[in-house]
């Protein structure tokens, strides 16, 4: 009787993978351009419904994913998300903002087919979004207002938020914030600093665009208000945007010192 018994979990095993495949090869996310909430995998994209919520904040159907914590002492960022000069493929002028939130990257177009490539932390499973916008304001150490939607949220988990933050090294938007505007009006996303920098990489936010506070410092430098940005969401990943060709070595170095080093 044991054999049959082990038989029919395995097969029972199997048809959760074959169901978790199929909800996995799946992502939604709200597109600004639109306004609509899309689906993009195997069908391809449609629409799911449309609206102008003040976040997207719609859950796909699929467990969220945990991070397994780590003592912050432990917690590094991935060198790939370290800053890098890449050679770019686009028809996107120099000065143009294109964050790929598949890749966890933002590139800053410059000339002659290069970029700048930034690691980003992006939206939390729920939180994802993309579309075009325009940085409508820059602050440097920015104060923080949570959004009331966000302080209600948290509220419900036991957490409370302040009703604002002066800007500072604890305050969650870091050395830098740039304010996303789409239509003349603020989008409530901006691409900002953090006090984590460990969650660069990873979808952590609730929609805003985290950098480290030494890569917003150099990328505020560099773009002015009225800046176009382009956020490609879940499953949009180049998508005849851009390219990345190659990577750039660091400017001064020389042939020998890239390959010994120093």
């Amino acid at each position: 009787m044991r054999l049959p018994s082990l038989k029919a979990a395995a097969l029972a095993g199997l048809a959760t993978l074959a169901l978790t495949g199929a909800a996995s090869a799946e992502a939604r996310y709200f597109d600004h351009s639109s306004q609509t909430w899309v689906t993009t995998g195997a069908n391809g994209r449609a629409a799911i419904r449309t609206g102008t919520p003040e976040r997207a904040t719609v859950s796909n159907g699929r467990a969220p994913v945990r991070v397994a914590r780590q003592p912050q002492a432990m917690r590094t960022v991935d060198p790939r998300f370290k800053r890098q000069e890449v050679r770019l493929s686009t028809s996107e002028k120099p000065g143009t903002i294109i964050i790929d939130t598949d890749r966890k990257f933002l590139y800053f177009v410059e000339a002659g087919g290069r970029a700048t490539r930034y690691g980003v932390g992006v939206g939390k499973e729920g939180f994802a979004w993309g579309g075009t916008m325009k940085i409508g304001r820059k602050a440097e150490w920015p104060g923080w207002t949570p959004p009331a939607a966000m302080i209600a949220r948290e509220r419900a988990k036991g957490h409370i938020l302040p009703a604002y933050m002066a800007g500072g090294p604890e305050n969650p938007l870091g050395a830098r914030a740039m304010y996303l505007y789409r239509g003349g009006g603020d989008s409530m996303f901006r691409i900002h600093g953090t006090n984590q920098p460990w969650t660069i990489g990873l979808n952590m936010s609730s929609g805003c665009i985290r950098m480290m506070n030494e890569d917003v410092t150099h990328l505020y430098s560099r773009a002015d208000r009225g800046t176009k940005v382009i956020v490609l969401g879940p499953g949009q990943s180049g998508k005849g945007v851009y390219a990345e060709t190659g990577t750039m070595r660091p400017a001064g170095r020389g042939l020998l010192a890239a390959v010994f080093g120093g």
